[in-house]
């Protein structure tokens, strides 16, 4: 599985590519980070998030794209900021009918540290070691999307398996009580 994970931001967008399978090692194949200046116009900052989101996609073909959840922030200002380029990355894998999974930054630092409290040196520092990198990419964007992508990896088996359950019961579950009685209103109108 090959994931481009996207931690989005309109001045730092950190991108990151990991290859491999759960409970394999993981491989690096690309880090950076999509940067705009802060005093540029909002649409001339998101078309560049948007070009340089797809370079990576055009460089990198992943098969899901993982996208940081946005969350309130007590800055409005800039939780703006970072849906507008999370919409961005979504808009851009979805025009390729790529999947897209968002996770929250707590369900990352979990999966990676085991502590959804976790603070950004340890994400780096396990980044860094489950990579079997020299040192932590830089700046913390790139290992937060490294981090998205490794979560996507290790979690996505479990995610499926758990959708395909809910699927099967719904499908041998007849319908309930609540919904049985309109059926039968409807068909009375229809014949009446």
């Amino acid at each position: 599985m090959r994931v481009l994970g996207v931690d989005p931001g309109l001045t730092r967008c950190g991108v990151g590519v990991v290859e491999g399978i759960a409970g394999r090692p993981l491989t690096m194949l690309g880090v950076g980070v999509v940067r705009t200046p802060a005093d540029a116009d909002l649409g001339h900052r998101l078309v560049a998030v948007e070009q340089g989101l797809e370079q990576w996609l055009d460089e990198h073909r992943p098969e899901f794209v993982a996208v940081e959840r946005v969350f309130s922030q007590h800055n409005v200002r800039t939780v703006m900021g970072t849906a507008q380029a999370s919409a961005v990355a979504i808009l851009c894998a979805s025009r390729r009918g790529i999947p897209v999974a968002l996770h929250t930054p707590s369900e990352v630092k979990a999966a990676v540290t085991g502590s959804g409290r976790a603070d950004k040196a340890q994400v780096g520092a396990m980044v860094t070691r489950l990579l079997r990198l020299d040192a932590p990419p830089r700046p913390a964007d790139a290992a937060d999307a490294l981090a998205l992508a490794i979560c996507h990896i290790w979690r996505a088996p479990a995610q499926n398996r758990l959708q395909q359950a809910v699927a099967a019961h719904a499908a041998r579950t007849p319908p309930t009580t609540s919904q049985a009685p309109a059926a039968r209103h409807a068909s009375k109108g229809r014949t009446a």
